[in-house]
């Protein structure tokens, strides 16, 4: 009898090693990433998933606290062909389940195929295949939470970096690493909680509207529209991931779920001004229907045509469906931040209180 059981909602049950004790359940989704297990596992936009690995061996490297995205592992649980004992013990600090030894590439295959399931997952001393179906049926009987943000987002506000750019970044389960990048840029990021009113924002009275990445439904995410909404022309506004997709709902657009999502390293975007296509890191299972009359679509993914890059120019709103900060990820996109920061210099942009 094994140790470990997933229970898959295609029917399957398989027989894994259990390496961090617990039983769970969550949607199964995956990443292609073979480095940047750390970031991936902090990264809050994996809220309430089970997240695969598909790279065969975890914990290459050891585990550094510096490489984090967040304060805590936000995944369910974690599956790998291999995880090393470094990992295991991290998650087992984390009081988060993983499970190891099956086919990780095949089970990502199936995800691809049959689009991003449910699953339930029992790891322990005489767990059974019943254990981890039971876990599967709850998760089936559970819709998605829509106050995932108060799961992620900081509860105050707090500022990082002395800069000549105040920057209003919406958690919505921002990156450490967005962050990061607007003070090396010399800006002052001032992270606001997810559901900020108009009103706080005002006071603030930044330069620029950030909205960040975050999990799930970005319909979840109505303060955060409602931000964009009430300040759209008025400040220069920018996104990613998530932040794209409540954006382009502010603005108009429509966004949907998608079959599995894209996740990992390796996403193709072509931008259709320059032809030139980079390499991006992504990791989001909504996209951008349709972005409405007040967007132009300025950049593709190049296996799907799905919207990767939004703006408006007399607006002054720019955004990217992936991460362009690159932890893990190649650095292709890095100057969309110099970007944003240069539709800060155009003038004085004031955040009016209404």
């Amino acid at each position: 009898m094994s140790d470990a059981y997933l229970a898959l909602e295609d029917g399957r049950v398989i027989e894994a090693r259990g390496r961090a004790p617990g039983r769970t359940r969550g949607e199964l989704v995956f990443t292609t990433a073979y480095t940047g297990y750390e970031e991936s596992l902090t990264d809050p936009s994996y809220e309430e998933q089970v997240l695969t690995f598909s790279y065969p061996l975890i914990g290459n490297y050891g585990v550094r606290e510096e490489r984090f995205e967040s304060d805590r592992v936000h995944p369910r649980a974690a599956i790998s062909h291999e995880f090393t004992e470094d990992v295991v013990e991290w998650l087992e600090a984390e009081n988060v389940p993983a499970i190891d030894h099956i086919d990780t590439r095949d089970l990502v295959t199936s995800i691809r195929e049959e689009g991003a399931m449910k699953c339930g997952i029992a790891v322990g001393e005489d767990v059974t295949p019943e254990d981890a179906k039971a876990e599967l049926e709850e998760c089936k009987g559970m819709s998605e939470h829509v106050d995932i943000g108060e799961r992620v987002s900081t509860v105050e506000h707090t500022t990082y970096g002395d800069g000549d750019t105040d920057v209003a970044l919406v958690d919505c389960g921002a990156k450490m690493s967005i962050v990061e990048s607007l003070v090396e840029r010399n800006a002052t990021v001032h992270v606001l909680p997810y559901d900020t009113t108009p009103e706080e924002l005002a006071a603030v009275d930044p330069d620029l509207l950030f909205i960040s990445n975050g999990p799930g439904d970005p319909a979840n995410f109505e303060a955060a529209q409602e931000l964009v909404e009430e300040h759209v022309g008025e400040v220069p506004i920018a996104g990613i991931c998530l932040g794209q997709q409540v954006v382009a709902r502010a603005l108009g657009g429509t966004t949907e779920k998608m079959d599995f999502g894209h996740r990992g390293v390796n996403q193709p975007v072509r931008d259709l001004d320059s032809g030139r296509v980079v390499m991006t890191t992504q990791n989001h299972g909504y996209t951008v229907g349709e972005p409405g009359d007040e967007l132009d679509v300025k950049q593709v993914n190049v296996n799907d045509g799905t919207a990767e890059g939004l703006a408006n120019d007399e607006l002054d709103v720019i955004t990217r469906q992936y991460h362009p900060e690159a932890h893990p990820g190649p650095h292709d996109s890095l100057d969309f931040f110099d970007d944003v920061l240069a539709m800060t210099a155009s003038g004085q942009h004031v955040v009016a209180d209404d």
